[in-house]
């Protein structure tokens, strides 16, 4: 008789404190990084594309929660293809040495308004890394979620345009990715 109590307390137990994290991949078709940074005092907005990786995200169950994304260095689209061409180099993200730009979570948070939080993480670029936070909402969209956030970054915390005296030092980094739910 008490083995039969144990074995309903251990089923009660572990399906009542169950994870269900859901696993999602970023949808590049209708994910959106770009950037805004200015250049002779000039905003020059500019994106990137083939975004990848893996999103396990739970709104009830943050503790769970996680970010893995990269985006191909060499997808830099200014809309110029002359200051593409430069910026694929060495002196900016040197794509042939560094080919993927990416961000790996350490933690979610819970925001202070409804449907946003907080991801904190290394954020890797050309060879260097830098923990960040970045505030995003998270909106579900069918059987998807839209991550939305933004984030300062300064370019020379990564060596991103050497020692460039008209390109400013910040610049801000939009996304917005459209997760869909693995089956």
């Amino acid at each position: 008789m008490k083995i039969k109590y144990l074995l309903i307390f251990c089923t009660l137990f572990f399906t009542g404190n169950r994870t269900d994290a859901q696993n999602y991949l970023p949808n590049d078709r209708l994910t959106s990084i770009q950037f805004l940074i200015k250049n002779f005092g000039i905003g020059v907005d500019g994106s990137f594309k083939n975004a990848v990786g893996k999103i396990v995200f739970d709104s009830t169950n943050l503790k769970n929660a996680s970010f893995k994304i990269s985006v191909d260095a060499s997808s830099v689209n200014t809309g110029n293809d002359s200051r593409d061409k430069h910026l694929k180099k060495e002196e900016y993200f040197d794509v042939e040495k560094f080919p993927k730009i990416s961000f790996q979570s350490d933690k979610v948070e819970k925001g202070s308004l409804p449907s946003t939080y907080i991801v904190t993480g290394t954020f890797y670029l050309k060879g260097k890394s830098k923990i960040v936070s970045i505030p995003f909402s998270a909106i579900t969209q069918g059987s998807s979620y839209v991550f939305q956030g933004k984030i300062g970054l300064n370019r020379r915390d990564f060596k991103v345009g050497g020692g460039s005296f008209v390109l400013s030092d910040n610049l801000v980094l939009t996304i917005k990715l459209v997760a869909d739910k693995l089956n």
